[in-house]
């Protein structure tokens, strides 16, 4: 009964076959292998985006932060929510990668931007001219921090915030293919057409041993992304392992059926808590997180089951009232079973 985190989750066998079969003979380094080449067409097919730029990185935080320098200048901001992933966990290499570029945060429910906290935000920025930080960007989440999803009409509405201002949009995409089939659009809906730049898209969290892309829907950013990649400490000699590990993802639409898997698993685990008296849930179910409020009596009930998970937020305690409701974060992953779930729900019941 694990869920504290997708991360925690074992590569998918393909993936490790695929990576032993990479790792036969001679190939080209730093990108040229010819498995990249068959990736790079692939994801220019699923996004219906032929002139896309493509790269590999072994780290969402690499993909987020080179993706975000080259198009934010370092006396810029960078408009996301509070409680983005870019704001809550990577310890500063936005600015770090931007050279300077100021994270602005943006309000709404749920871990979600609306337009008008977004609109009212930028609006705000850049008031005072040279000594103001200047607008920059705009970074979604998404599936969010809080587990929701935003729709296609919703990252549209976003971006079209941002285009008043002429501002470029990415997206943190870490979980991007549980917010697609959440959503059930189309690659090209969910980011380009509906005005994204950029797409930090992700694989780790969704079966991979370690390697997320980076998708750049305005090819002339590609020399840029090179450099800043190379610069950064983030372009792999032996590139054939990453190849390796995304070929595998997208060929057959595993990365889709691996996150179709966590979100269902997701869904039963948050009808079956609500089910217990005293339960609610925090967020919205949208993807393969849970955020549940149960008595804190039975967090130790299923705790000393073997259940893992993180108590969310981290501060409360599990010490006092065995009736009052604790909060926690679940997640289900590619590969989390019934078994798990049956288990986790009838250590609840018991």
């Amino acid at each position: 009964m694990f869920f504290s985190s997708d991360n925690s989750s074992p590569a998918h066998p393909k993936v490790m076959e695929a990576l032993v079969a990479a790792n036969a003979g001679y190939m080209p380094s730093y990108g040229g292998d010819p498995i990249m080449d068959e990736v790079r067409a692939r994801i220019r097919e699923i996004f219906e985006a032929p002139e896309a730029a493509v790269y590999l990185v072994a780290t969402g935080t690499a993909a987020n932060v080179l993706s975000l320098a080259c198009y934010c200048p370092p006396w810029s901001a960078i408009f996301c929510h509070r409680n983005a992933h870019i704001e809550e966990d990577e310890c500063a290499s936005p600015e770090f990668y931007t050279g300077g570029a100021k994270l602005v945060l943006v309000d709404g429910e749920h871990a979600k931007m609306t337009p008008e906290t977004l609109r009212e935000t930028i609006r705000f920025t850049g008031r005072g001219g040279v000594h103001n930080v200047q607008r920059g960007m705009v970074s979604i989440t998404d599936v969010t921090e809080n587990g929701t999803v935003y729709s296609v009409s919703e990252v549209a509405a976003l971006a079209a915030v941002a285009k008043d201002y002429g501002l470029p949009v990415h997206m943190d995409g870490a979980r991007f293919a549980n917010a697609l089939v959440s959503t059930n659009a189309s690659p090209a809906d969910l980011t380009w057409r509906a005005g994204v730049d950029v797409l930090s898209f992700g694989g780790t969290k969704n079966g991979l041993m370690g390697v997320e892309a980076v998708v750049l829907f305005d090819p002339d950013k590609a020399w840029e992304f090179e450099l800043r990649r190379k610069r950064g400490g983030h372009l792999f000699s032996k590139h054939r392992y990453l190849s390796a590990q995304m070929q595998a993802y997208l060929a057959d639409d595993l990365w889709l059926d691996m996150a179709r898997t966590a979100n269902a698993r997701a869904d039963r685990l948050a009808e079956g808590i609500l089910k217990i008296p005293g339960a609610s849930l925090a967020h919205p179910q949208d993807a393969n997180m849970v955020f549940a409020a149960f008595p804190r009596g039975l967090h130790h009930k299923v705790r000393a089951e073997g259940a893992a998970y993180h108590i969310w937020p981290g501060h409360q305690s599990l010490e006092g009232d065995p009736d009052e409701p604790v909060s926690a974060r679940l997640v289900c992953s590619w590969c989390t079973g019934e078994d798990e779930i049956d288990g986790f729900l009838g250590a609840l019941n018991a």
